[in-house]
This record gives structure tokens, sequence and C-alpha cells, in this order.
């Protein structure tokens, strides 16, 4: 562990040298131009790209796209310091003595309690870091406005939960779901758009916090979904061609056929 560090020490020292260099008097110009909010649009792709990588299970571009990130937040960092901000050392001893804190049954060497005696415990701890600070008011004060839609849901269920306002037993959740699935079928028959925007909203709101009682993530889920969807259909499509047929022209009754023979082929 100890030579880990160190050479996790060394490369750290080494990309400081590429910025050195990037943002030195000549150095790159575009580089020289960004500022920390003009790289938050890279930060957020490279973490897609990241988290891409990890669900693909594919351990060198896993590799690839960690470094692209650590190298965002270390330019980040540099531009926060070369103003007078604050220095990456600075913010990773604050988030140092934030863990710490927050896992007092670690450090402190409390009893250790259960799974959600932790997350009760983590959530008081975390309103007290943020006592004192500027931030909105209330449960959700600290929710990030930019979160993914999903994402944004999930954490607003767990945040509830966590203050304990949520369905009593998941048979409830499920009965929610169901009645929310209902009234967006009644506004679909009544083709109020509208309507149906806000039905589909609640519906959605409610599967993922079904989900959550599960243990499951529905950002997670669908991303799963959306990838196994697109490589049915790519089947599909080298299907068609190794058949010499123009899977555009397609009717749908030979669209579904080939879709059937690629699930058939999966495996289980």
């Amino acid at each position: 562990m100890r030579d880990e560090a160190e050479a996790n020490g060394r490369a750290l020292t080494r990309l400081n040298q590429v910025l050195d260099q990037l943002l030195g008097p000549e150095g790159c110009p575009w580089d020289k131009a960004q500022n920390p909010e003009s790289l938050c649009v890279y930060a957020l792709e490279e973490m897609y790209e990241l988290i891409d990588a990890v669900r693909r299970q594919n351990p060198a571009d896993q590799r690839e796209e960690l470094g692209d990130v650590l190298f965002i937040l270390l330019f980040m960092a540099r531009l926060w310091s070369g103003n007078g901000c604050f220095t990456l050392a600075e913010a990773m001893e604050e988030n140092r003595g934030k863990m710490m804190g927050r896992h007092p049954h670690v450090f402190a060497k409390f009893e250790p309690v259960d799974k959600d005696g932790l997350l009760c415990a983590w959530e008081e701890i975390k309103k007290a870091e943020k006592a004192g600070k500027e931030s909105r008011p209330g449960v959700f004060g600290s929710l990030p406005v930019g979160l993914p839609a999903l994402l944004k849901a999930y954490r607003i269920h767990s945040k509830s939960a966590a203050n304990g306002f949520t369905w009593d037993t998941d048979t409830d959740a499920e009965m929610q779901v169901e009645a929310e699935w209902l009234e967006f079928i009644d506004a679909c028959r009544e083709q109020d758009q509208a309507a149906m925007e806000h039905e589909l909203g609640d519906l959605v709101f409610s599967l993922v916090e079904l989900g959550r009682r599960k243990g499951l993530k529905a950002e997670a889920a669908l991303e799963k979904t959306n990838a196994r969807f697109l490589r049915r259909f790519a089947g599909m499509e080298t299907l068609a061609g190794e058949r010499g047929l123009d899977f555009c022209s397609l009717g749908q009754a030979e669209k579904d056929a080939l879709w059937e023979e690629v699930k058939a082929g999966e495996s289980p």
C-alpha cells in the first residue's frame, strides 16, 4: 500500500509538471484561456465517459477515463489556486476531515449500527456540517440543482425517507405506481398534452421510489436497458445485412422477427 501511495504521489507530481508547461509562457493558448467555469462541461463529459467505461466493465477504458477525470479536476484546482481561492491540498484536507467526521463508527470507534442507522446518522452529520453555512434552507437545501432528473428523483426520495416522509410499506409504494399509471392512461385518453406530461412525471417519480426501496437505482437500471436495446438493434441490423436485406425497408413483422431472433441468441 505504501509503494502504491508513493507511486501515486510521483504520478501526481508529473501530471502537475504537464500543467506547468501547458499554462506556462510558452504553453497552450487554449489551456491558458480556460477558467473553472469553462472547464465544467469537460468535467461533466469526462465523468460520463468514466461511468460508461465502468458499466461496460472495460478496465483499459476505465483507467484512461479515470486519468482524464483526474486531469480535469487537477486543472480546475490549479486555476483556483492561481486565483488565490484555495489549493488542492486544502480541498483534500477538508474532505479528509469530513469523511472522518461522517464515519464515527470507524474513526471514533462508536458501536456499530445497522445500515439504516448508518444512513440516518450520515444525514444528521451532514445537517450539522451545513449549520451556519450559507445554503438554501430546508431538507433539500444541499440538493444540487443540476443533477440529471432520474438521479435527482432518487436523491429526493432518499432524503425524504431519511426524514420520515415516505410510504410505510413496499406494497403502498407499489399501489402508488399503479395509481399513477392509471392516471397517465386517463390523461392519454383525453389527449391532454399538459396532463400527460404531468402524469408521466408522477409515474416515473413513483417508479424511482419503488426501485429505491428495492435497492435499485433507476439511473443505472435505465442505462442498462438503453445499452441492451442498442445492442439488440445493432444485432438486427447485422442479421439483415448478412441476409442481403435493407433493414429500413423491412415491415414491422419482419423487424419483430429479427428482434426475437437476436433476443433468443443472447446469453442467459
